[in-house]
């Protein structure tokens, strides 16, 4: 991969970032030579393989865990981040879970508010802990997960999660206009189907793969490193216009 060097030297936030679509893009950072805070709730392992591999490249890297729910969780990963790493540049909110599908006939509150929590109210704590940490730079940003079922509704079952990514995408303009004037763009990505991830492994079956394969245009899935890049890119453009946007990886399954 070619060294970013927009990305040199930067220092990086990654909620999630040491399983799936979080660890892509955890790796890229590091290969672009950022310094990487790298959240996790489940995954230690993982997370302390990701800070050793920036370390032996001579760059910055913690690893920290936190329930992203829990306000104080929250706000210690942001302290945590900016005293390990010196400051905060860009910060990636990819936490989130489908959790279980629930038709609306079997949803329980609690399940609907466990859903909104883990997807849209941590990404809301979290930016808020670290909004003022991104403001002391001329350029810096954030890019927010959505996902295809934020756009589309998502398959049977999915209504919780694809309300919560419905909304991240408002979130996103919303919180693009707030944060212009102090520097910061706000953008966000949306994934469709994406292989290979313990999301897709838990709740996709590979007969609903293979069935919404066959409708993408370009007839295959996505892959982790196909979401990373993407997310690269609209974090790195510092001196770029791109701000409140959405960027759909999907193969073209929904292209408006």
């Amino acid at each position: 991969m070619k060294n970013n060097n927009k990305l040199t030297g930067k220092n990086i936030l990654i909620t999630a970032g040491a399983q799936g679509i979080g660890e892509s893009i955890t790796k890229h950072f590091i290969e672009s030579g950022s310094n990487v805070a790298i959240h996790f709730f489940s995954s230690a392992d993982n997370a302390h393989r990701l800070t050793n591999y920036a370390k032996d490249k001579g760059l910055k890297a913690i690893a920290i865990s936190g329930d992203l729910t829990k306000e104080e969780d929250a706000n210690d990963l942001v302290e945590k981040t900016v005293k390990a790493l010196g400051g905060l540049d860009i910060l990636i909110n990819n936490a989130g879970s489908l959790v279980a599908r629930k038709l609306l006939s079997e949803m329980e509150t609690d399940f609907w508010n466990k859903v909104m929590d883990i997807n849209l109210t941590s990404m809301m704590l979290v930016t808020r802990a670290a909004a003022p940490y991104l403001a002391k730079n001329d350029t810096s940003s954030i890019v927010n997960l959505a996902s295809l079922a934020g756009r589309k509704g998502g398959h049977p079952g999915s209504l919780a999660y694809a309300t919560s990514k419905g909304a991240i995408l408002t979130y996103t303009r919303a919180l693009a206009t707030e944060f212009g004037a102090q520097g910061t763009r706000v953008n966000a990505v949306a994934p469709g189907l994406i292989l290979g991830t313990s999301f897709h492994n838990t709740h996709t079956t590979k007969e609903s793969a293979s069935e919404t394969i066959a409708g993408i245009p370009i007839q295959r899935a996505g892959n982790a490193d196909d979401v990373a890049r993407a997310v690269l890119y609209l974090a790195s453009e510092y001196d770029g216009f791109i701000n409140g946007a959405t960027l759909d990886i999907n193969g073209g399954v929904y292209n408006m």
